[in-house]
């Protein structure tokens, strides 16, 4: 790393920091003395096949899982705050998942502008005590344009298809003009096409200055302005650092416990499966004449 690269790294504000993080779900430990620091403006993905720990690392930092206390040293960070309340993180950190569409479908008739005013409450469910203002409500549809879902607004959340709903969880996660966006698994359910126009959209906050945390387990997903990679495998760090360092054929295959090929176009990347040795014997049997 060069001295001003080095210099850069020092002054940036950390976003998340894990400090040796351990999270057990019942008895069983999921993610196991984890340390990671990671800095707004800084775009990164986090990678791991089911079970490595990803879920658990997002409600890790949506505090509907807590890391065990261990010491006078904080285990987790988002901030600089060691306590945060949800609320007031969506100010700075914005948060799109399938478990929100999930929850906020099965209220029934919310409708997208309304899912997006909670946003500003952290809430499912708009607020029994007290009015929504006007502001509020010119804020979600300016949110909900800059999303291209402005014509959702009056639909019902459960009526959206999948892509569709994830358009207005972003408008809902950037109705604050948050610093950055966590986003989990964002492209799950969607087909080919919804899947890039939802990472071009994705690339264009990454442009206007969001920084984007990334959890998935699908490298197709890993866009070009996504500049760190952290694999994650049975709740530990397995690797960290740029992508053509971190996403090479052979790390990948170790990662998921399978014969595993990728390859780079235009900066996006494809991994494909290779038959393992006995299958390729078997085909190549099966060829003699």
């Amino acid at each position: 790393m060069q001295a001003h690269d080095t210099a850069a790294a020092a002054a940036a504000e950390p976003l998340i920091e894990l400090d040796r993080a351990t999270v057990c779900r019942g008895l069983e430990p999921v993610l196991r003395e984890v340390s990671l620091r990671i800095d707004l403006g800084r775009h990164t993905a986090i990678l791991g096949p089911n079970g490595s720990g990803k879920s658990t690392f997002v409600k890790l930092i949506d505090r509907e899982l807590y890391a065990l206390a261990r010491g006078a040293s904080p285990p987790v960070r988002v901030l600089g705050a060691e306590r945060w309340d949800v609320a007031r993180l969506r100010a700075r950190l914005g948060v799109v998942s399938p478990d929100l569409h999930r929850d906020l479908a099965a209220l029934g008739r919310l409708s997208a502008e309304d899912a997006v005013v909670c946003g500003f409450y952290a809430t499912q469910a708009l607020p029994v005590d007290r009015a929504v203002g006007a502001g509020e409500r010119r804020r979600a549809r300016a949110a909900l344009a800059d999303a291209d879902a402005l014509h959702l607004a009056a639909r019902s959340i459960a009526s959206l298809s999948t892509g569709e709903a994830r358009r207005v969880l972003i408008a809902r996660a950037l109705v604050h003009g948050p610093q950055a966006l966590l986003l989990d698994e964002p492209t799950t359910g969607l087909d080919v096409a919804a899947r890039e126009r939802f990472l071009d959209a994705l690339r264009g906050l990454a442009r206007r200055g969001t920084t984007l945390v990334l959890v998935t387990h699908h490298v197709e997903e890993i866009v070009p302005e996504i500049g760190r990679v952290v694999l994650l495998r049975e709740g530990r760090v397995f690797a960290d650092g740029a992508p053509d360092e971190v996403l090479t054929s052979e790390r990948l295959s170790a990662l998921y416990g399978a014969r595993l090929e990728i390859e780079r176009r235009h900066g996006r990347y494809r991994l494909s499966a290779l038959p393992d040795a006995a299958c390729e014997g078997a085909v190549a049997q099966a060829r003699v004449p």
